[in-house]
């Protein structure tokens, strides 16, 4: 009796640890189970590696960017600056001549060019002769032909009892700088600009120039 009942129990034993295999209950599952996790977190620190590594490189490439936008735009910069430079030289190499030149005033160069889609940027060199003795006192006016529609219209600057008018009244012995901005209505595109010199209500003289 008790022979029968050992045998049955080492029978029960083994078909139970039998059974653990066959599930993958037993200890080969536990290994294959931490062989897995170990390669998991391999993985993973790799893919936070090469994350870590785009991220730097993404980095790198915002601040070439950036970089490159600066660089431009001090170029552009530099390009306004040398422009103007140059019509300063000329200006002024065009004084040269002028010794026995008479007193009267004129306008030595009128530039234009749009900075928006309706604003118009002006530049003009002003000189008097050199016989002038006394300092030259007159107001600038600005036609600008304007197209809207396909019909054209002359816009003056300053308006009539315009706020601005101050920054339109000149003042100089030998020679003086003017430049601005204009502000069109909206819809409006310009098609050339002339700039008239007046003294005490008398135009003096007159350029014109186109965009």
């Amino acid at each position: 009796m008790v022979c029968t009942i050992a045998l049955g129990g080492a029978a029960a034993l083994w078909i139970y640890d039998l059974g653990r295999q066959f599930t993958g209950s037993g200890q080969p599952v536990q290994q294959n189970a931490s062989a897995y996790q170990q390669q998991l977190d391999k993985l993973s620190a790799e893919r936070d590696r090469y994350s870590s590594t785009v991220n730097a490189s993404e980095s790198q490439l915002m601040i070439e960017r950036s970089a490159q936008t600066q660089l431009a735009a001090q170029v552009k910069v530099l390009e306004t600056e040398n422009a103007r430079l140059k019509e300063d030289l000329a200006f002024f190499e065009s004084l040269l001549p002028t010794g026995t030149g008479g007193p009267e005033v004129s306008i030595r160069r009128l530039t234009v060019d749009m900075v928006g889609q309706n604003q118009v940027r002006y530049r003009l060199l002003l000189m008097q002769g050199a016989r002038g003795k006394s300092d030259f006192i007159g107001t600038l006016q600005l036609a600008v032909t304007t197209l809207q529609a396909g019909r054209s219209t002359v816009i003056l600057f300053p308006a009539a009892n315009s706020a601005d008018a101050a920054q339109f009244k000149l003042g100089f012995r030998h020679y003086q700088r003017v430049e601005g901005v204009l502000t069109l209505p909206d819809g409006m595109s310009a098609r050339s600009v002339q700039a008239r010199i007046y003294e005490k209500g008398q135009m003096r003289t007159q350029a014109s120039a186109n965009l």
